[in-house]
């Protein structure tokens, strides 16, 4: 076990091909859980670049997540989660920080994700998507033709119901 004092020093930076492996061990509780959705691990590798890792001082990875660009100003943390020795040290805060600041920096206005961690999503200013109006209906025409399943979830799409039974969608807008 890890001190407290040691898990104060972590740090984010952006994901390696050799993390995918952590990742898996990350998200593999919390899928089995069904917190978060298991991907297929080459699902992981193509999705590579959207991930932000947190590791701690002796370079262990404690956390990730990842920001998945759906439209031009419209995108969705994803796959955020952290060790369970490392929750409540301000891992997921940090990571989703810097998500966000990626977003704004690429141009992304709003910022969604699908949770069941309603309090700590908005503790950092997301709120409870009332209606899908997030998207005019040409966009939501368009989205209709990705095979993302996020994207999918986003929708609310009757396929992908089993994935989000008791999720809740959220919102950010993040020029605020």
């Amino acid at each position: 076990m890890t001190s407290t004092a040691q898990k104060a020093a972590f740090t984010i930076r952006r994901a390696r091909t050799s993390d995918v492996r952590h990742i898996r061990g990350l998200v593999s509780p919390l899928a089995e859980e069904r917190v978060l959705v298991a991907k297929e691990t080459v699902a992981y590798y193509e999705g590579l670049q959207e991930f932000r890792i947190a590791e701690d001082a002796e370079g262990r990875v404690i956390g990730c997540g990842a920001l998945h660009v759906m439209w031009e100003d419209l995108a969705e943390v994803r796959t955020l989660a952290a060790h369970p020795d490392w929750r409540g040290c301000g891992v997921g805060h940090v990571l989703l920080e810097q998500l966000l600041s990626d977003a704004a920096e690429i141009g992304v206005t709003r910022v969604f994700c699908l949770t069941f961690e309603v309090d700590f999503f908005k503790r950092h200013g997301f709120s409870v998507m009332e209606s899908q109006s997030a998207v005019d209906p040409e966009v939501y025409s368009e989205l209709l033709r990705s095979h993302d399943e996020g994207v999918a979830e986003f929708l609310d799409l009757a396929r992908v119901k089993p994935n989000t039974l008791g999720n809740t969608r959220m919102i950010r807008d993040v020029r605020a």
